[in-house]
């Protein structure tokens, strides 16, 4: 196996095999943290992750299809991610006696060639721990690959941003558990490993984050009770540029993540992929944030290129009907923490072009959902549980950002307003902030249709075409408690 590195002034993330540590007597290290994610074609291609508090030799993967037959072992490739306790801010005392470095080693088994439509029990391990020979069931997890292409069988999905650690967040795993999606895609600012810093600006800026390295290695055991079973794709957010790393902060994801990443050589966190008759873009809003300028424009145009693109190969194939964007930053919101201008201006009209039917966000630690958008403006009113026709009404736009952590405040010239509580009073204005600047422009509008301050998620039940009925969407935003605060209907 080739190692690659990824050097930065204060830290080292490698890929390739991995070294013996030395272990205590009587010590073993287990596995944690286990995540899936899906490759470009889910019916056949599976990642499987996860994380070791010390170095193993020999991890892998075993498989099986049927109870109890389970195959050999399929070799892990190791990451593993250094970083120096000097530059951490932890929540906790780093003990006397700990390294200088601390090390993070995170293990990856892409799967292909798997069976469409068929469930797969896993185990994973190392020499020196079996959980198989040990007897320790509860460690086999399970995963389904989709079904094939032109499967009318309905799925769901959920979605949700800005999870962290903590109890709301744990509340926001059950959820996702108990609703048993297809996938889930995780709006990024995810561990919130980067806690804070400038107000606004956190992440990429290695003078002013208060960082904390230990705090992925809770999320991902936090985790592990929805991911290990539900696949987990993800965008970035600005929490994730974590410059200790490497140049543009995302040295760290490599480490941790495995997504598709297809967009152009080298990219990270931004990929496209497909389930049965849904077009999935991932975007980088790093790359046209104005508050937050640390990625400001590193794709050099290559993120702009490749939407436009990849949102024509998708509308020009019959056999998908939906097209689904998702990232971190807001394009549109009406939330405090603003609005991103650039994607106004750059993405919205490629959006527009090729008649995108979902854009998801999280950013603003809140729920909000706008009429559907053409231009910049709201087409017509959809309140909940009304219905809206993309290819006439245009885009529509939800920032579920309430996973986990701390909520934003409401929007000071407009009241709440979701199921059972609808009020039209007030006046929506939308923050869009001057580049590198903590001032801003209000703009009001018209299409600011739900928003909601509470902790929530989105859980979106996609039915293809059949027999004569058209494919629809069903978009629900849930409450932590489980209660419905929004739902529409997107057809075609």
């Amino acid at each position: 196996m080739s190692e690659t590195a990824h050097y930065s002034r204060r830290a080292l993330f490698t890929a390739g095999t991995s070294s013996r540590t030395t272990v205590a007597p009587g010590q073993k290290l287990r596995p944690l943290g286990r995540h899936l994610a899906y490759g470009a074609d889910p019916s056949k291609q599976v990642v499987i992750s996860w994380q070791e508090l010390g170095a193993v030799t020999g991890p892998y993967v075993r498989l099986a299809t049927e109870p109890g037959k389970f195959g050999p072992p399929i070799s892990a490739e190791p990451r593993t991610l250094k970083s120096e306790l000097s530059w951490q801010h932890g929540e906790h005392s780093f003990p006397p006696h700990a390294p200088p470095t601390m090390s993070q080693y995170y293990l990856h088994v892409r799967l292909g060639n798997l069976s469409p439509g068929t469930t797969y029990q896993y185990v994973v391990g190392h020499q020196g721990y079996d959980p198989l020979a040990s007897g320790r069931i509860g460690e086999i997890a399970s995963f389904r690959t989709a079904p094939a292409v032109g499967s009318t069988a309905p799925f769901s999905f959920t979605a949700v941003g800005d999870q962290g650690i903590g109890y709301n967040a744990r509340q926001a795993n059950s959820a996702i558990t108990d609703l048993a999606p297809a996938f889930h895609l995780a709006l990024g600012n995810l561990s919130y490993a980067i806690t804070s810093g400038k107000a606004g600006v956190e992440g990429g800026h290695t003078d002013t984050d208060q960082y904390d390295a230990g705090r992925w290695d809770a999320y991902f055991a936090q985790n592990d009770l929805a991911a290990s079973g539900i696949p987990w794709m993800i965008a970035l957010g600005n929490r994730e540029m974590e410059d200790w790393y490497s140049g543009n902060g995302y040295g760290g994801t490599t480490a941790r993540f495995a997504m598709p990443d297809n967009a152009w050589s080298g990219s990270v966190g931004v990929y496209s992929w497909r389930y049965q008759n849904l077009g999935l873009l991932s975007l980088d809003g790093n790359d046209i944030s104005y508050r937050n300028t640390a990625n400001y424009e590193y794709s050099k145009g290559k993120q702009l290129k490749w939407i436009d693109s990849q949102l024509a190969r998708f509308r020009a194939d019959r056999t998908i009907d939906f097209i689904v964007v998702y990232l971190h930053h807001a394009p549109y919101s009406t939330a405090d923490g603003g609005a991103e201008l650039v994607a106004q201006q750059k993405w919205a009209p490629l959006f527009d072009k090729h008649k995108v039917d979902l854009v998801l966000n999280a950013h603003n630690r809140l729920y909000e959902r706008t009429d559907p958008i053409r231009a910049g403006k709201g087409t017509r009113q959809v309140k909940p549980r009304g219905t809206v026709t993309p290819a006439t009404d245009g885009t529509t736009y939800v920032t579920a950002g309430g996973g986990g952590q701390a909520l934003d405040a409401i929007n000071k010239n407009a009241p709440e307003s979701y199921l059972g509580q609808e009020n039209t009073g007030g006046t929506p204005t939308m923050r869009c902030f001057n580049k590198n600047s903590s001032k801003f422009t209000e703009t009001k509008v018209s299409w600011s249709r739900v928003r909601y301050r509470g902790y929530s998620l989105v859980a979106v039940d996609v039915t293809p075409a059949a027999n004569g009925s058209p494919a629809q969407l069903k978009v629900r935003a849930l409450a932590e408690d489980g209660s419905l605060i929004d739902e529409i209907t997107v057809r075609r």
